[in-house]
């Protein structure tokens, strides 16, 4: 009897082994830029770009599935990335594409974290262990492409 519970306790040891600590953002100071939405074939992409131009952020619907995908700049793979808002954090899993230098999470257009990504207070952020957080302003764009996703 004692077998199993041992087991289902190991599991949920390694699982958590990976997944990271989200810290309390609520004070971090957004990166300056700016949002910017566009139809796309299928679907739609808001993208959040610093002041330079540089692309920091892609948020993209793809409506034949109803799925979101986030993606931020990376130089190296990680499992996990932590989203934080002002009323929900989570380790999302996700992927890197070396070729294009991005890690990205994917949802369901129904996930409830989007809900507070949309109604996030001052900011949202994403953080890849040990990096600097990426902290965008929760603009109306990044909304729009999730509503589209919905729609």
């Amino acid at each position: 009897m004692r077998l199993p519970v041992v087991a289902a306790l190991a599991l949920t040891g390694v699982s958590s082994l990976h997944a990271q600590a989200i810290p309390d953002l609520g004070t971090a100071t957004p990166l300056a830029g700016s949002w910017h939405y566009a139809a796309t074939a299928g679907g739609s992409e808001a993208t959040y770009s610093d002041v330079s131009g540089n692309t920091q952020l892609w948020v993209q619907c793809i409506r034949e599935n109803r799925r979101l995908s986030i993606a931020k700049r990376a130089s190296v793979a990680a499992p996990f990335v932590g989203v934080w808002t002002s009323s929900q954090t989570r380790s999302v899993p996700s992927a890197f594409n070396p070729g294009t230098g991005k890690l990205t999470i994917v949802f369901a257009a129904s996930d409830p974290l989007l809900d507070a990504i949309t109604s996030s207070r001052g900011r949202i952020a994403f953080t890849v262990g040990t990096q600097p957080p990426l902290v965008v302003p929760p603009w109306a764009e990044a909304a729009r492409v999730i509503e589209d996703c919905r729609a």
